[in-house]
């Protein structure tokens, strides 16, 4: 059994990782649609594969690519230098250049013979009736007006959305079944009732096609006065106002008062347009900015801060001008919508009609005393599930739920409330595993920095027809990217992702996408239950928590995992390829290969403690150093050849760790030394958390008190070698034994270049964890990407292990104790490389050893 502290790490690894959070774009679109992935198929020019990502979730793409409020690119991450991307403009181009009808999905399940009646064809009724076709129910949609696509048929003006793009989409519907009864208005064609009672589950999903005027005002049903619906329905409908006069009043600040404003623009009889709001600048208006640039363009004369103080008609009851009022503030101090006037600072404006923009209403009279509706004029229904709270076959989407007020926020709900009736149908619960993030807008936890220096390009915007020449026709204004733009604008995504640690971490990709999914699998699997090798193949190089923004702790549950393993198989060692290593270990402990000297004389201050691996490699450095110390700290020094464990301890082998370990820290005690020198880092950390002695290593030693060999100074002057140092990643957060070993190269006279990954983010040569032995194809691939952050053939190392991995990957690898005390640097003492067979590993050993015990005598 995990300890609980384990446990609780990977439970926080789980809440916290964000290895699978989608990226502000994704996590912002109601419908999480995964532009993140094609826009990096647009950059990379694979149009087809981008439309076809597009159309896993949206049906609509050259829509939305044109009429889209794209809440999306408010969180874009490029949003931070005011330049997002133009995630909608390459939805338009992946749509109108690669979407092909012959590629569309037609897949539909079995009819299950169950019906459902969709009331309203916007685009919470198409979105409902496409999800539930596809399930196999029969979708019957009734619409009252002539055409489909509710207000993105006759609320969204034809030069923003040109109407055969809208139709060729929806007929995708037609393709999949779904039956259209259009000129159909329930409630006078059909009673509500009816449909009620013909179908098995109704949504209705009916607009806001209620138009508001002031009627506060007097005169506010006078000849030349519109409500925007009703304005912007008979210019779709007929590309004509008939009653509108020559000089026009749009009243509003939102992207609908836009749309009036340059619709107006376009009709022929029409000479001036005039905006009034209450805000009191274009930055603090409702509408979008390239709403609001393009009604400048095409001439619309701005009022801000103004309102109607009074509707004076002619003779004939017709508008004849209007009077402002300025508007002095517009919420309250509580935050509610109060404005004030100044009744006093008046002018007039000529003008024969006027269009109110102030809001629109849900008509609803078709479901009196049948569903109940909102002062607001939405009905009521569950939030999560937007089944109706008066009749459970009747399931409320779009608009008239309250939950949407742009379409991409409209198509969400109709595929939430077809999620309902989906459930509903079959008798299950409506709310079990859903929630309301699914369909809707959510904050994204990704958080990543972002080097904006890097980024030069700004924002590329469509082309447009020429500001002159477009207000006389319907034609549409935005003429889309080229290819060329197009390439340029995906090319500036930041592709928002962490996964920092999966790009360090190769034996994290060998099994799984991101910590978090990893985590999930332990905690719902059990670790007995997982993959040994997982645990076994962490290099234990604490990697994956440097690049973690969360600085989250990986390698401690792995450790953890390794050292159950062990203990569930009654302390043996549970991989094969693992277990001859626990003989090797009993050896380097044993009396046979190990000894003590102390000092002669005198007091064993200093205790040198070489490690396993250099004595291993090169008995002389060991000799030599040795020597080195004696001769410069007054002799009082002795040395221990004996391993420490730490090889036990990374392959899981706790309970023998233990015991090998404290046989090292007796050794240790019985010479009374006070301080223990090492030159192994393993060594040194686990001198560190085991023994109450003084530990410091030799590279600290020399730069505090004794220096380098005074022969050897430098003695590297003349060469023209130049070396890469390698840090060790068992110490990369004991900046001293950086900085002293590059003092000490200097010191010797030799040159160096800093690597990539170095000091404290120095990247594991592979040996870590024994990953050398317990996955050796994950060794290699570990050694040969170190060996590629060298930009120099001849690499410094000061671990043993270290330097006999770069030389494994090809490397010119020198540990730097060669440097130390073997003379001047030379291709021979590069090529002079350590033991070749287990063999003379352990003849070198016991040569370490001879040599070491003749200096006692």
């Amino acid at each position: 059994m995990l300890k609980e502290q384990i446990i609780k790490n990977m439970e926080n690894i789980v809440n916290e990782c964000m290895g699978d959070a989608d990226p502000g774009c994704v996590a912002t679109c109601p419908m999480h649609t995964d532009a993140k992935e094609y826009i990096r198929l647009i950059r990379e020019d694979k149009g087809f594969e981008a439309i076809k990502v597009i159309r896993e979730n949206l049906f609509i793409p050259g829509t939305l690519g044109r009429i889209c409020a794209h809440p999306c690119e408010k969180k874009c991450k490029v949003n931070e230098i005011n330049s997002p991307m133009a995630i909608a403009s390459l939805k338009r181009y992946a749509a109108d250049n690669f979407d092909r009808e012959e590629d569309w999905d037609l897949a539909t399940k079995e009819a299950n013979g169950k019906t459902v009646a969709v009331i309203g064809a916007g685009p919470s009724g198409l979105q409902a009736a496409l999800e539930l076709q596809r399930e196999g129910f029969k979708v019957t949609v009734f619409e009252k007006l002539p055409v489909r696509g509710g207000m993105m048929a006759v609320g969204i003006p034809e030069y923003r959305l040109p109407r055969n793009v809208l139709e060729k989409e929806i007929s995708y519907l037609d393709k999949l079944g779904v039956e259209f009864k259009l000129n159909c208005e329930i409630g006078k064609d059909v009673a509500f009732n009816e449909i009620i009672d013909g179908f098995d589950s109704v949504i209705v999903a009916v607009g806001k096609h209620q138009g508001r005027v002031d009627r506060s005002l007097k005169n506010f049903d006078a000849k030349g006065i519109f409500s925007a619906a009703a304005y912007t329905k008979e210019a779709a409908l007929n590309r004509n106002v008939k009653e509108a006069g020559k000089k026009v009043l749009v009243v509003g600040g939102g992207d609908v008062a836009m749309d009036c404003a340059r619709i107006s623009r376009r009709l022929e009889q029409v000479e001036e347009v005039y905006s009034i709001c209450l805000e009191d600048s274009f930055d603090t208006m409702a509408s979008s900015d390239h709403e609001i640039q393009g009604a400048i363009a095409e001439n619309i004369q701005f009022n801000h801060a103004q309102a109607i103080k009074e509707i004076i008609v002619d003779e004939d009851n017709r508008v004849s001008k209007v009077v402002l009022k300025k508007c002095l503030s517009i919420f309250n101090e509580e935050g509610m919508f109060s404005p004030k006037f100044d009744e006093n600072e008046t002018r007039e404006l000529e003008v024969d009609t006027i269009v109110f923009a102030i809001g629109q209403g849900v008509e609803g009279d078709f479901a009196k005393d049948i569903l109940a509706q909102r002062p607001n004029t939405n009905f009521e229904c569950d939030r999560l599930t937007l089944q109706s709270t008066n009749n459970e076959k009747v399931f409320i989407a779009g608009d008239a739920s309250g939950e949407s007020v742009i379409v991409i926020q409209a198509m969400a709900t109709g595929r939430r409330a077809a999620e309902s009736v989906k459930r509903f149908l079959n008798n299950e619960s409506l709310t079990e595993g859903r929630k309301l993030e699914d369909t809707s807008s959510y904050e994204s936890k990704l958080k990543r920095e972002v080097d904006w220096s890097e980024v030069t390009e700004r924002r590329y915007n469509m082309a447009e027809l020429d500001k002159d020449e477009r207000v006389k026709s319907f034609d549409e204004v935005s003429l889309g990217f080229t290819k060329e733009e197009a390439l340029k604008e995906a090319n500036r995504c930041r592709q928002c992702a962490c996964k920092l640690c999966m790009q360090e971490c190769i034996m994290l990709n060998d099994y799984t996408d991101c910590p978090k999914t990893l985590f999930k699998r332990y905690l719902r699997e059990g670790y007995e239950n997982m993959d040994k090798m997982i645990a076994f193949s962490c290099n234990d190089c604490s990697q994956c928590t440097i690049k973690c923004p969360k600085d989250l702790n990986l390698r401690e549950n792995f450790v953890a995992i390794k050292e159950q393993y062990v203990k569930d198989n009654h302390n043996e060692q549970v991989i094969d390829l693992l277990k001859p290593f626990d003989k090797s270990q009993e050896m380097e402990c044993s009396p046979e290969y190990s000894t003590t000297v102390l000092a002669e004389n005198k007091k064993t201050k200093y205790l040198f403690v070489p490690g396993c691996t250099v004595p291993a490699y090169s008995p002389s450095v060991v000799e030599k150093t040795f020597k080195h110390l004696r001769g410069t700290l007054d002799g009082e020094v002795g040395t221990l050849l004996q391993c420490c464990g730490k090889v036990t301890k990374l392959v899981g082998e706790d309970e023998s760790f233990k015991r090998r370990n404290k046989m090292a820290i007796d050794a240790i005690n019985e010479t009374n030394a006070d301080v223990i020198v090492t030159i192994c880092p393993s060594c040194y950390n686990v001198y560190k958390e085991t023994s109450d002695k003084k530990v410091i290593s030799y590279w600290d030693l020399m730069r505090e008190e004794i220096g380098i060999p005074e022969s050897q100074k430098g003695i590297g002057a003349n060469s023209d070698v130049i070396f890469n140092i390698h840090d060790s990643c068992v110490t990369r957060n004991v900046p001293s034994h950086h900085e002293n070993v590059r003092w000490a190269l200097e010191e010797l006279g030799y040159k160096y270049e800093e690597m990539q990954n170095n000091r404290e983010n120095t990247r594991c040569c592979g040996v870590g964890g024994m990953v050398c032995s317990s996955n050796p194809e994950l060794y290699k691939k570990l050694y040969t990407r170190r060996a590629n952050d060298c930009t120099q053939d001849n690499v410094l190392t000061y671990c043993g292990s270290c330097r006999g991995t770069m030389e494994a990957a090809g490397k010119d690898s020198l540990h730097i104790l060669n440097l130390l005390h073997e003379g001047t640097y030379t291709k021979d003492m590069a090529k002079k490389r350590g033991y070749t067979s287990e063999e003379e590993m352990w003849a070198n050993r016991l040569e370490t050893k001879r040599r070491l015990d003749a200096m006692s005598k």
